[in-house]
């Protein structure tokens, strides 16, 4: 059996090894257009700031390795021209010599990936105009600040990329402008999640320039001059192309292979396109989103990986199938830690669910214990099912362990309020004894069961200031002091009881505390002595973040973190 692999970066080196494993005998070429294999695109910002110091570093394995390890026949700067399902052969163009010659298979996998978003401005074929893809890239955007030595970059997009871009040029000590299409960073967060971001990259120095759209690029003054669609432009030393991905499907396309979402390439659960010899994996290829179950693109390396496995045990005659992926992802930021899984409101809407969505901010371990600092966790669970549809987490410390254990649940098929049951490792150093996982499922049986009504960021604005209902702050004095929404007026949760008799009966209480839980504990004594209360999700600290780009990074051990829901 004769396999060709197109591609030879994770979906397709995973699939080359897993074929080896599973077959001894098996011829296996690997083509790779680019120079390298099997390297780490995750990595790539990293060389660049000079986190990762080594180029080599990023190649997990070479050409070399490869045959050695796998006895495989790995072709690199060697690019496939066509497919002819036909007669089963492939056309390949030798990039260093030009020679073209026809490769013939038994079984094709394709595992192109993902080509960088390059719009069609004037201007954007300049020099100091970069894109970020492959390690090529990534060599010369480092040789360019290490002999240029740049004092200022332009970086669009505000994607994964183009975020880490601007952190590690930032850390190169480089002036960084970072200019997004859209009203927020990091579109996987909602908006009000997305806050904590833009609070971090404004603390950090980066200028952001959110809603602004490039519309040329043009050499002045010895830089790159940007023009923005509806914002002044912008001038720099260089300009950083990070504006996204889509699906490199040209081939299969000329192949009249069956195309789907954004153009991707179509396949079943085994990884077959619609020619049954013809299998494909990796940021090209459409798959099923374990939530909500419609067609999408996930363009990560974990998902690529797994899908080059199933390929490979399918060719191999092993019964494998790729159920899907719920987009399950982490990024560092500055010494900011940003995760997500399954959906956010937007997509929940757009696939029509009625959901419900809990905000807490609990602290990274026990807040007794020296070094606690606060994250924001943002849940959100279909309404009458209970069934978990996605979470994320903005934080400093112990974002990415709450993340995998939120994203196991939901593909355990767990219920929002079942969060409460799971048991969880608890040491002072590393969590509380009410883990901010655990929390979330109190959160989420207390309003199931009624014993809280919320109220969200995008209904303070709304809230009558008239006197007909009450607005109040659980909050100390001297917090309270220090920032308020308006119209609340305070009175500690602590003093409640006995200041009981200044609210007018009768009349809606709307609490907010710093987090969220001195107001729920309100709302509590409040509910019980004849009023209709709510709580506000996520507390003043969100409220502030959301508003003024702010955000408080140590724990407020007043807020009684180890209290329970």
């Amino acid at each position: 059996m004769k396999v060709v692999i197109v591609g030879g970066v994770a979906g397709g080196a995973s699939a080359a090894a897993r074929l080896r494993r599973l077959d001894e005998t098996a011829q296996i070429v690997v083509l790779e257009r680019s120079g390298y294999v099997s390297y780490a695109n995750c990595g790539l910002p990293y060389y660049v700031g000079d986190v990762i110091q080594e180029a080599g570093a990023l190649s997990v394995q070479t050409p070399q390795s490869l045959a050695a390890r796998f006895a495989l026949d790995v072709r690199v700067h060697s690019e496939v021209t066509a497919i002819d399902p036909a007669r089963k052969t492939v056309s390949v163009r030798a990039l260093d010599s030009g020679k073209t010659y026809e490769e013939s298979y038994d079984k094709l996998i394709l595992a192109p990936g993902a080509r960088p978003v390059v719009p069609n401005l004037p201007g954007v074929e300049l020099e100091r105009v970069f894109t970020l893809r492959t390690v090529e890239d990534t060599l010369r955007i480092r040789q360019f600040v290490d002999s240029q030595s740049p004092q200022s970059a332009t970086v669009i997009g505000g994607g994964f990329i183009g975020l880490e871009m601007a952190e590690n040029l930032k850390k190169r000590g480089l002036h960084v402008t970072l200019v997004e299409k859209m009203d927020q960073l990091l579109g996987p967060l909602d908006a009000d999640m997305a806050s904590f971001v833009h609070a971090k990259f404004l603390s950090e120095g980066v200028k952001l320039l959110l809603g602004s759209g490039a519309a040329g690029f043009e050499e002045k003054d010895g830089g790159i001059f940007t023009r923005l669609d509806n914002a002044p432009g912008v001038q720099a030393d260089m300009v950083v192309l990070a504006i996204g991905v889509a699906p490199d499907s040209q081939l299969a396309r000329a192949a009249g292979l069956e195309l789907g979402a954004k153009g991707s390439i179509a396949v079943n659960e085994r990884m077959q396109t619609s020619q049954m010899d013809i299998y494909a994996v990796g940021d090209a290829v459409q798959i099923r989103h374990l939530v909500s179950g419609q067609e999408t693109l996930v363009s990560l390396a974990g998902p690529a990986n797994k899908q080059g496995r199933v390929a490979a045990d399918n060719i191999c005659g092993l019964d494998s199938v790729y159920r899907g992926a719920q987009g399950s992802s982490v990024i560092k930021l500055f010494d900011m830690t940003a995760a997500t899984t399954g959906l956010n409101e937007r997509a929940a809407r757009a696939a029509g669910l009625a959901y419900e969505k809990i905000v807490l901010s609990p602290a990274s371990h026990a807040s007794y214990y020296p070094g606690g600092k606060v994250m924001t966790m943002k849940v959100l669970y279909e309404k009458g099912t209970l069934r978990l549809l996605g979470a994320q987490i903005v934080g400093f410390d112990g974002v990415d362990k709450r993340i995998d254990v939120l994203a196991t649940a939901m593909q355990a098929g767990m219920s929002a309020v079942a969060l409460k049951d799971l048991d969880l490792a608890y040491a002072p150093p590393f969590s509380s004894a009410k883990d901010p996982v655990n929390m979330a499922g109190f959160m989420a049986e207390n309003i199931e069961k009624g014993l809280v009504k919320q109220f969200h960021y995008e209904d303070v604005a709304a809230l009558p200031r008239d006197g007909s209902v009450t607005l109040l702050d659980a909050r100390t004095p001297q917090e309270y002091a220090k920032g308020n929404a308006e119209g609340f007026v305070n009175i500690p949760v602590d003093e409640l009881r006995a200041r009981r008799g200044e609210l007018e009966a009768g009349k809606p209480v709307y609490v907010m505390c710093q987090s969220g839980l001195r107001s729920y504990i309100a709302c509590r004594i409040l509910a019980q002595n004849g009023f209709e209360c709510y709580n506000f999700s996520g507390g003043y600290r969100f409220y502030q973040s959301i508003r003024d780009h702010r955000f408080v990074e140590n724990v407020r051990t007043s807020c009684g973190q180890e209290s329970e829901h």
